[in-house]
């Protein structure tokens, strides 16, 4: 099934995927004949609050919790902050002592760091050199004051899978703080069960599975107490006020639909292509290094350094032959800056700079594997040879 307007290869999956053919057709009436707010009381109001409740089902199906427990947003970075600003607020009469990691996603970061110059006070654990928190850490740093703690499920840079139902026991037998996970990169590639997981709150969005950006959902367990990040008409309950995106949250809901009957069939694809993709480069590449767990990480993601190699050249390298990749630095007018988590990880900046981020997806194939190693052997010999003469030259002088 072509679903991309280019004869390349799409390997950057975990900063957004394609929408699903089934995805976009589901949308489509509902940009363009039921058009109807879904809080109008009229019939053509009513099909579009029935299209969005029926989304909710099958997103609460997927997460395996009820229907009035999922929250629709505009993204996982506003679900992200409606936790944790909506739940310090609500609860600073209780403490105001909250615990996260260094490698959660910036929007998580920069929130906790908001609520710092706010009176708020935030613990971020370290991680090892895998990318894992400890647990007993995390344990040691809970505090009668501790109102929340956030844990990303899955790392969107470098896979690293959190035990989260061990971290979330840990925080309810020994604090009363809430728990919350931010999971936006794992549906379509693990499980996401919120309640073997025993989260209290669980952040995902549309457009990292398959579905239309512009829509994300929160899960918030019954009768937590938590403010409202944005007030208005009390659409969603009163947990988030403005008129529903209706295509999106439509798309959210067949995207959902699809999760739930091939995660596990995906999943292993996932993991093969994985397999072959480390195994090809690190058998005809060297002086390579993997950035996270190299077992047990999320399925379809890799992230590798090539020592030698500016990862941001080496994605334009591979952007001129058609083929789409990341890297884990951020290349500034004034600086290059690496990898917030890389950095966590205790990467020096040779192997954060040269870091490449490949993100297999749905519509990948294992030709497609074949092409991204190719072109790896030979942008990486060139670049390296660059740099050899380059340092050569310097020597020179």
């Amino acid at each position: 099934m072509k679903i991309l307007d280019f004869d390349g290869v799409y390997a950057d999956n975990n900063a957004t995927t394609p929408i699903d053919p089934r995805v976009r057709k589901a949308m489509t009436p509902f940009l363009e004949e039921n058009f109807a707010n879904p809080n109008s009381l009229y019939n053509h109001g009513r099909r579009s609050r029935k299209a969005v409740e029926e989304a909710r089902e099958r997103v609460a199906n997927m997460l395996n919790c009820a229907t009035d427990e999922i929250v629709f947003t505009g993204s996982a970075t506003e679900s992200n902050n409606h936790v944790i600003k909506g739940t310090a607020f609500a609860r600073k009469d209780h403490g105001k002592h909250i615990v996260t990691s260094k490698t959660e996603h910036k929007c998580v970061l920069e929130a906790c760091r908001w609520l710092e110059g706010q009176g708020f006070e935030v613990t971020y654990l370290d991680v090892d050199e895998e990318g894992y928190i400890s647990p007993s850490e995390l344990k040691n740093e809970l505090r009668e004051d501790t109102i929340l703690v956030s844990i990303m499920l899955t790392n969107n840079e470098i896979g690293t899978v959190q035990p989260i139902e061990k971290t979330t026991r840990i925080v309810h037998d020994e604090s009363s703080a809430y728990f919350h996970t931010d999971m936006a990169q794992c549906p379509g590639k693990m499980e996401v069960d919120v309640g073997k997981l025993g989260v209290d709150l669980a952040t995902i969005n549309a457009h990292k599975m398959y579905g239309p950006k512009g829509v994300g959902a929160l899960y918030k367990k019954k009768d937590l107490d938590i403010d409202p990040l944005l007030h208005g008409g009390g659409q969603e309950n009163g947990e988030r006020s403005g008129t529903e995106n209706v295509p999106a949250i439509v798309g959210f809901g067949k995207a959902a639909e699809i999760v739930e009957e091939r995660w596990e069939e995906e999943g292993e694809k996932l993991r093969e292509m994985h397999q072959k993709l480390v195994e090809s480069i690190q058998g005809s590449i060297d002086n390579t290094e993997v950035n996270g767990p190299v077992d047990g990480r999320l399925p379809g993601n890799m992230n590798i350094s090539f020592i030698g190699v500016e990862g941001e050249a080496l994605v334009l390298r591979l952007d001129d032959l058609g083929i789409n990749t990341a890297t884990g630095s951020a290349c500034s007018s004034e600086e290059l800056k690496s990898s917030h988590v890389l950095d966590a990880l205790g990467k020096g900046p040779e192997v954060a700079h040269s870091s490449l981020r490949i993100s297999f997806g749905r519509f990948n194939t294992m030709d497609d594997v074949n092409t991204v190693v190719e072109a790896l052997r030979k942008e990486v010999r060139e670049l390296r040879s660059i740099t050899a003469l380059d340092e050569k030259g310097k020597t020179g002088d």
